[in-house]
Order: C-alpha cells, then sequence, then structure tokens
C-alpha cells in the first residue's frame, strides 16, 4: 500500500515571465555537462538577472549538428527584452562560449519574438565574425583560439509561467535528499519544464528589514527559529526541514503537469510528512496554482 502523505489545502504563486529554449552542443560529452551546469548554476530573476535549467540531454539524432546536446531554459521576470538579451549574453559568453567546440541553436516552441545574438554575443569576435548558412539555419560564426565558436543568429523568446513551487516537509535528512532527488528526476519527464533552484533550501519573502539584499529568509518556516519565534513560527510538529522546488514552464499546463509529478513523486518517501507551498496571500503572483485541484 502506498503512503499518502497530508497534501496541505494551500496553494502556490505563480509568475508570468519570458524565455528562451536553446540547444547546445558539444564534441565531448563532459564538455557538454559542464556548460550546460555552468550557465544555468545561478537563479537569479530575483536580484535582475536570468535563470535557467536543464530541460533535458539530447542524443546525437536530435541535435541540428548531430552532436550530443542539451536543451536548456533562461528567464527572466520582466518585459524588457534589451536587457534579457543581455543578461543571456553573459550566460553565454562567459559559460558556453568558453568552452572547446561548443554551439548553440534556437529551439524556441511558438515565439512571440527574436533576439538579435550578433550585438551582444557575435561581436565577441571584434568584428571578424561573419554569418554562414549550416545546418539550414543562419549562423554566427565567433572565430576565437580553439576554432570556432558557432550561434544561430536569432534566438526566440516565449511567455511561460515561473515560480511555481511545492515544499516537502520532512523529519529527516535523508528524506529531503531523496525526496527531492526523485521530484526532480519525475519533473525532467515533463517536457518543457525546469527546476532553476533544483533541492532550494532557503525559501525567502517579499518583506524584509535589509531592502538592498531582496528577498531575505522566510522566517517563520526556519525550523531553527521554531523555540525563538514561539507562536509565529509555521513549522510543523516533527518537521526539522522544509525543502523548496521551484518550477517554471513553457505554459500554465506544463508546470501544474510538472509540479503534480514532483509532487507525486516524494509521497512514498519516509520522512516526508506533508506537502504545502510558497505564496504571499495572493498579493504577488498572477496565478495561484492549488495544490489538492492538481
Amino acid at each position: 500500500m502506498i503512503k499518502m502523505v497530508e497534501i496541505e489545502d494551500t496553494y502556490c504563486e505563480a509568475f508570468d515571465g519570458i524565455c528562451c529554449r536553446i540547444i547546445v552542443t558539444a564534441d565531448d560529452k563532459e564538455i557538454l555537462q559542464r556548460a550546460a551546469y555552468d550557465a544555468t548554476s545561478t537563479p537569479g530573476t530575483v536580484i535582475g538577472r536570468v535563470e535557467g535549467g536543464i530541460e533535458a540531454w539530447l542524443n546525437s539524432n536530435e541535435t541540428p549538428d548531430g552532436r550530443n546536446g542539451a536543451i536548456l531554459q533562461f528567464w527572466y521576470n520582466t518585459k524588457d527584452i534589451e536587457k534579457f538579451t543581455v543578461e543571456l549574453s553573459y550566460r553565454i559568453r562567459q559559460d558556453i562560449l568558453v568552452k572547446p567546440f561548443t554551439a548553440i541553436f534556437d529551439a524556441s516552441k511558438d515565439s512571440i519574438g527574436k533576439m538579435d545574438m550578433m550585438k551582444h554575443v557575435g561581436h565577441c569576435g571584434d568584428g571578424y565574425e561573419w554569418k554562414e548558412e549550416l545546418y539550414n539555419r543562419e549562423m554566427i560564426i565567433v572565430p576565437i583560439a580553439i576554432p570556432d565558436f558557432k550561434i544561430e543568429s536569432t534566438v526566440g523568446y516565449m511567455k511561460g509561467i515561473m515560480g511555481a513551487n511545492f515544499w516537502y516537509m520532512c523529519s529527516s535528512k535523508e528524506a529531503v535528499i531523496k525526496a527531492g532527488n526523485k521530484a526532480l528526476n519525475a519533473i525532467r519527464e515533463v517536457e518543457g519544464a525546469i527546476a532553476p533552484f533544483d533541492i532550494c533550501s532557503a525559501a525567502s519573502k517579499p518583506e524584509t528589514n535589509y531592502p538592498w539584499i531582496g528577498p531575505t529568509t522566510n522566517h517563520p518556516y526556519c525550523p531553527s527559529l521554531k523555540k525563538t519565534l514561539d507562536k509565529e513560527s509555521k513549522v510543523p510538529e516533527n518537521v526539522k526541514y522544509i525543502p523548496e522546488i521551484v518550477i517554471n514552464g513553457l505554459n500554465i499546463n506544463i508546470t501544474k503537469e510538472a509540479m503534480k509529478a514532483g509532487i507525486e513523486a516524494v509521497n512514498d518517501i519516509d520522512g516526508v510528512v506533508s506537502v504545502s507551498a510558497g505564496n504571499y496571500g495572493g498579493q504577488l503572483g498572477d496565478h495561484k496554482i492549488y495544490l489538492n485541484d492538481l
């Protein structure tokens, strides 16, 4: 019989965002993995930067240039496309272009516009870059010391849903990792969804005593503050850890499917006491996703 954990009657708040979806390819699997992990390693929309995640790994028969690849998503939480392009370029230039024999291709679906990659990426060639028709796509060739970096000349951007989340309350450290990894594996099976923070240990709140930092710790849910806060604490009995899984999806249905898959994955793990979600009284998010509706 499958153990059923308590699902709290609550909701998460999710936000409208913009995103792009690209394919990164490389000759070497380790270099590909390093490029994918490096480029998506710092979730940063709450501090005005982009955040990303690995949607899927691709075999050589699934990529434009016949090499192993990865689908990456990058997200931004404003409508300033120029700023998004600049922030995206930092990730591409510092984390992918510098890896030997890498290339980038557009993998957008139902894009609402295009970002030109020449101004902020192509011109890394210092004026010696050129465009060439390759793989039935218009590519920018950036001459570098290990010849040469290739990127599709435009990358589409799309509307999507970001910041959906669920918390799984745990009584043991082992449950944090075991349930979290199982949830992440389930989410990876949902095409179009990513978990940009993987297992997140630091749920935050919008109000803060230090506004120059941005969102700070969601103190009522910190187990180490349970005695200090007394009645203000919202940590349930027998709960010592409250991990969070954050989910971004290309549309609301994908986001809900990924949330459902993640919650079901933690359901039968010993040490998972209950499932909840982070919200701010419905005051901030564009969407409410109720856990019990999933």
